[in-house]
């Protein structure tokens, strides 16, 4: 007699679903190697969702070259501002910075996060210009009292690894924007990819049934309805990880490959993106912001790292043809 099969109870992908080790996520990918040199991050806080109006531009879509209806997500993205960089060496126990330069111009709230460190001596860019390692990476922080529906002072610190194709471009780009503030488009523009990396809405503790979508038991089961039949065999006498239990839900690290960026809004009182009553749980957009095609990770006013794209992309247009976007209300007003 043939064996029974059944499809499995719950799906494995993103296992283990562990609870994310920070609210922000680090980048740990390394620096793509482009022709020209520039920043190879950015970061920016979620606004909310609305839908737009577009002519597809996927080739093998149903409706390429008709005009569709899809969902588009806000990332409000004030400017960030440099106040150091980094030089890195790979070694058998992984990277080590070789040399460090810390310039002015940071913001009067950067105390708030760490000691601010005084400026560097002229020497130290010539330290830096010597020392060994062939990884850039400038320390940046946002400003977040140029948003004022996050509610935050104090700024995050991070990293960005700078692209470019040889050691003296980077070099040289890092020192232009020491101390200065870089906008997003120095990331990307209408029409290309970016990568968001971000922390998901957290759920807290879960149960089976919740967690993993598994079958309800019968109703006439002995104990309870909301449970799994059984945590595996006699042998292995131990309970693998392919059983659906109960746990952490929610608040995961994810990474949204290759997303459009279908408009660059630099000045929201000029280009209004803002709908009618504010965004649900954000408020009034009042810096600039990136329109995506499709949904993010997070709820509203999470912060989160963008990046260049890693896997291979369709060929980038130069500029998405944006019918309509909808700045109708969200709230029923």
């Amino acid at each position: 007699m043939a064996r029974r099969h059944r499809p499995r109870r719950g799906s494995l992908a993103f296992s283990p679903r562990s609870r994310a080790a920070r609210l922000f996520p680090r980048l740990r990918r390394p620096a793509t190697h482009a022709k020209e040199p520039g920043l190879d991050g950015f970061a920016g806080y979620k606004v909310g969702m609305t839908h737009a109006f577009i002519v597809d531009y996927r080739k093998r879509s149903t409706t390429a070259g008709q005009e569709v209806q899809v969902p588009v997500t806000v990332v409000e993205v004030p400017p960030i501002r440099v106040v150091g960089i980094r030089r890195y060496e790979q070694t058998p126990y992984g990277r080590r910075i070789t040399a460090e330069v810390w310039g002015d111009g940071a913001s009067d709230d950067l105390w708030r996060r760490l000691p601010v460190h005084p400026p560097s001596a002229p020497s130290a860019l010539e330290q830096l210009a010597a020392a060994p390692g062939d990884e850039l990476r400038l320390i940046a922080h946002t400003q977040p009292r140029l948003v004022s529906s996050v509610g935050e002072k104090s700024p995050t610190v991070f990293e960005i690894p700078v692209r470019g194709d040889s050691i003296e471009s980077r070099l040289r780009y890092a020192r232009e924007h020491l101390g200065k503030e870089v906008a997003v488009d120095e990331l990307a523009k209408e029409g290309e990819f970016v990568d968001v990396i971000g922390v998901t809405k957290g759920f807290g503790f879960q149960g089976h049934i919740q967690r993993w979508g598994v079958k309800l038991q019968p109703r006439k089961n002995s104990k309870h309805r909301r449970m799994i039949g059984t945590l595996g065999p006699h042998n292995p006498s131990f309970v693998t990880y392919r059983i659906p239990q109960a746990g952490q839900q929610g608040f995961h690290r994810r990474t949204q490959f290759n997303m459009r960026v279908l408009k660059v809004i630099k000045d929201p009182r000029h280009d209004p993106v803002t709908p009618a009553g504010g965004f649900p749980g954000y408020g009034e957009v009042r810096t600039g912001c990136l329109v995506l095609h499709g949904s993010l990770p997070g709820p509203a006013k999470r912060l989160l790292r963008f990046a260049t794209p890693r896997r291979s992309v369709v060929a980038s247009v130069e500029k998405v043809d944006l019918r309509y976007l909808s700045v109708a209300s969200k709230q029923g007003a």
